[in-house]
C-alpha cells in the first residue's frame, strides 16, 4: 500500500504576520503547541518556510509560505496492527470517529494485548498507507458501545483534550436501568473514588472526586427505563456507579446491578450522541448513533 503524504498545516504569511518569528506564527496563528513544535523540528520535513527547512527563530516575510508536518514522525505508542472490526462513522486528516462495538477494549491491558480498538485502528492505518499513531482523545468502559473520538496526530489530540468537560465537547448517552428514577429528570452529583479492595470497583465516596452526571427518563417498559444521560466530569464508571445510587443499576451490569447473560451481555450503556469543534478548522461537528437493537429489547 502507497503511504499517504504526512498531514502538514501551512499559513501565508500576511503584512500584520511579517517580521514574526516561526515560533510565534506557530503558536497564535497554527495554535501549535510548545510540545508539538519542539516534537517536529527535529524532522528533516518538520517546519518548512518556503519549502526550505528553517529554525524557529527565523523571521517571515509577508508572502512566504510556512508549513509545518503535524503526522507523527514515529509511531511511539507500540501499537500492534491487528485486524478487527471498525466502523468508521466520519473520517478526515485530522481526527476518526467510530461507532465502537460492545465488548471491544479500547486500550491494551492485561489479557487484552491485541484485540482492541487501538489494535484494529492501527491496522487500518497501515492498509490505508496513513502515517498516524493510535491518539485517544476519551474512552469507553468495554462493554458500551457507540461513539468514540480518535485523533490522528497529536496536535489534534491535544486539541481535543482540551476541549474535553468544556461546552465544546459534549456526550450523551443512553442507558437502560432497572426500575425508573425518580424524580424523572435531575442531576446526580455525587463524588465517585475507588471501592476499597477491588482494583475495578468504584463507589460514590465523600472523599472522591467530584462528579456531576444529567439525567433524563425517555421512556419505560418491562419495569425499566430508558436514560438520556450527559456527563460535566468523566470518572471512571460515572454513569454506571450514579445509576446504581439512585437505585437504578443499569440492566446486565455485573459490578454495580445483575450480570444476566441470557438478558444482555454486557452494562446496557451507549453512547449516542457527539459534538464537538473540530481541532483544526475550528467547525462545530456532531454525530449520532441509534439505540443498539440488544438494548432496545430490554425495553
Amino acid at each position: 500500500m502507497e503511504q499517504q503524504p504526512p498531514r502538514r498545516l501551512s499559513l501565508t504569511v500576511s503584512a500584520g504576520q511579517a517580521g514574526e518569528t516561526v515560533d510565534t506564527l506557530l503558536r497564535r496563528s497554527l495554535g501549535l503547541s510548545g510540545t508539538v513544535i519542539r516534537r517536529v523540528k527535529w524532522l528533516e520535513d518538520g517546519i518548512l518556510l518556503d519549502g526550505v527547512r528553517v529554525h524557529t527563530n527565523r523571521r517571515a516575510a509577508e508572502g512566504q509560505v510556512l508549513s509545518v508536518r503535524v503526522a507523527d514522525g514515529s509511531l511511539r505508542s507500540g501499537m500492534v496492527p491487528v485486524p478487527g472490526p471498525l466502523d468508521i462513522v466520519y473520517e478526515d486528516q485530522d481526527l476518526l470517529v467510530v461507532n465502537k462495538a460492545p465488548g471491544v477494549p479500547c486500550h491494551p491491558g492485561p489479557g487484552h494485548y491485541s484485540d482492541t480498538l487501538g489494535n484494529f485502528i492501527a491496522y487500518y492505518y497501515k492498509t490505508k498507507g496513513i502515517l498516524a499513531d493510535f491518539h485517544p482523545v476519551h474512552r469507553l468502559d468495554r462493554g458500551t458501545s457507540g461513539l468514540l473520538v480518535v485523533a490522528k496526530h497529536p496536535h489534534a489530540q491535544e486539541g481535543l483534550k482540551g476541549q474535553l468537560h468544556t461546552p465544546q465537547f459534549r456526550r450523551w448517552y443512553l442507558a437502560v436501568c432497572q426500575g425508573a428514577p425518580e424524580p424523572a429528570a435531575g442531576v446526580i452529583d455525587a463524588p465517585i473514588g475507588p471501592a476499597p479492595g477491588s482494583l475495578m470497583e468504584r463507589r460514590v465516596d465523600p472523599a472522591g472526586q467530584r462528579a456531576r452526571t444529567h439525567y433524563r427518563v425517555l421512556g419505560t417498559g418491562s419495569g425499566r427505563a430508558l436514560v438520556e444521560l450527559e456527563l460535566d466530569t468523566g470518572r471512571t464508571h460515572q454513569i454506571r456507579v450514579h445509576m446504581a445510587h439512585l437505585g437504578c443499576p443499569l440492566t446486565g451490569d455485573f459490578l454495580y446491578g445483575v450480570e444476566d447473560p441470557e438478558l444482555i451481555p454486557r452494562p446496557a450503556l451507549h453512547s449516542a450522541r457527539l459534538a464537538l469543534r473540530h481541532p483544526v478548522t475550528g467547525e462545530d461537528m456532531a454525530w449520532s448513533l441509534p439505540l443498539p437493537e440488544d438494548m432496545a429489547r430490554l425495553l
